[in-house]
């Protein structure tokens, strides 16, 4: 499969926005923060924006906390006026900049202080979609940061990040809306009595399970909001096509896991389908191991025959297990391990002449050697474990590779714990751009 090269990518001054998309937890946050480090760090001026809940983001960088504002990140190592910063997208608030921004200060009024606003605002379906959108439009607009990182939303599905903006608009021009558009335009009771009727044909009992007040506050929100409409729908659209555009690259980022790269595939084709640009898959927490030259199957002989106390041949200076053939050992291979003699009793020239101190030896001999034999057939059984996680990884990848030989792959290995700094995020950034772990 090609190599995913991330150094060229960051570098290249045309790249001006990079989207991290995938399925929920994958890595997209770390992914995100990592490059943002590494860019910042080569020169680029940075902003991350993420829409993580757990704030790791913050807590790696050093910041005790992220909002709505883009806050400078210290010990970057930056050279040529590098910098990084970061911010988490606040929903509501991004939602409610809009309002101020697009409406007279009365109406803006009357909008944010509109109960259905409120609830829409705070947690509809699909809007923390749209609002990292409209914030990524926000930033581009603004000119001062020449490389976006983008985090995107940790959805049910990845695909609802490209959605939102449609479904923002299929829902403003449904007939919904248009119905409680209406009583505004008409005025009065009328205006109020063919919202009653109308509700009444669309939804038969919906009035009644929701309630009067409910219908009026989300009426008087549609009409102040009138006006607004066109304009998120022509907001939504231009970011669409600043995603489709030359210098954006999407990174699908993903596990060696069944599900998570089931994921990556339906997003692929979907940008492939829409026309976006994709960078590549960053596949995280790919695991390897150091004696990859020892089989599963041959750990697990080897565990077994400890275990039994089946110790091999030792003839010829050579180390076998009873019925495999004569290898020489590879320094690597903790099937050496198995290959450890048992503690032979040491001839005496008086039988029962054995001094105090000798006696002690040989008596707790066969007891250490048991020791020894039980820690290396656990290590052994350990090891046949890895090498069952390595194969199925990587059945997992050839399927991934198989369907999408065209897109380039950088494999990302595992840490053995989590990421709580930059010294954290920099070592992400050097695994990201090493591009394939190295096979053992």
């Amino acid at each position: 499969m090609p190599v995913l090269d991330l150094d060229p990518l960051i570098d290249d001054r045309g790249t001006r926005i990079i989207v991290c998309c995938g399925a929920g937890g994958v890595g997209k946050t770390t992914t995100a923060a990592a490059l943002g480090v590494r860019a910042a760090e080569r020169g680029r001026r940075v902003v991350v924006l993420t829409i993580d809940p757990a704030r790791r983001l913050a807590q790696s960088m050093g910041i005790d906390s992220l909002d709505n504002t883009p806050r400078k990140v210290d010990g970057i190592k930056g050279s040529d006026g590098g910098e990084l910063h970061a911010m988490m997208l606040d929903m509501k608030r991004t939602f409610d900049e809009i309002v101020e921004a697009h409406a007279d200060p009365e109406r803006a009024r009357a909008i944010l202080g509109n109960p259905f606003y409120q609830s829409l605002s705070a947690g509809f379906a699909g809007t923390q979609e749209y609002m990292a959108m409209e914030k990524l439009g926000q930033l581009r607009a603004r000119d001062e940061w020449d490389l976006i990182v983008v985090d995107t939303p940790p959805s049910r599905s990845a695909l609802d990040f490209l959605d939102a903006p449609k479904r923002l608009g299929s829902f403003l021009d449904g007939k919904f809306i248009k119905l409680l558009m209406a009583p505004a335009k008409v005025g009065g009771r009328a205006g109020m009595k063919f919202l009653n009727v109308g509700m009444s044909m669309m939804t038969g009992t919906l009035g009644k399970l929701l309630g009067g007040q409910f219908l009026k506050d989300v009426q008087t929100f549609v009409a102040a909001m009138d006006t607004m409409f066109g304009g998120f729908r022509t907001r939504a659209d231009a970011t669409y096509k600043l995603l489709q555009a030359p210098g954006t690259a999407f990174l699908v980022v993903a596990t060696p896991e069944r599900d998570a790269l089931r994921e990556a595939a339906y997003f692929v084709e979907r940008l492939a389908a829409d026309e976006m640009p994709l960078a590549g898959l960053v596949l995280n927490r790919v695991h390897g191991s150091g004696a990859a030259r020892l089989s599963a199957e041959r750990a697990r002989a080897a565990a077994e025959n400890l275990d039994e106390g089946r110790i091999v041949d030792q003839g010829g200076g050579k180390a076998e297990l009873r019925g495999s053939p004569a290898t020489e050992p590879e320094p690597s291979d903790l099937a050496t391990a198995a290959a450890i003699p048992v503690p032979q009793a040491a001839p005496t020239a008086e039988p029962g002449a054995q001094h105090d101190d000798e006696a002690a030896d040989t008596s707790t001999a066969p007891d250490t050697d048991a020791d020894v034999r039980h820690l290396t057939a656990g290590l052994l059984r350990l090891h046949a474990e890895r090498m069952r996680v390595l194969a199925r990884e990587q059945r997992t990848r050839d399927r991934f590779t198989a369907l999408h030989p065209e897109v380039a792959v950088a494999e990302v290995a595992a840490l053995p714990g989590d990421v709580h700094d930059l010294a954290g995020l920099r070592a992400i950034g050097d695994r990201l751009t090493a591009g394939r772990m190295p096979s053992s």
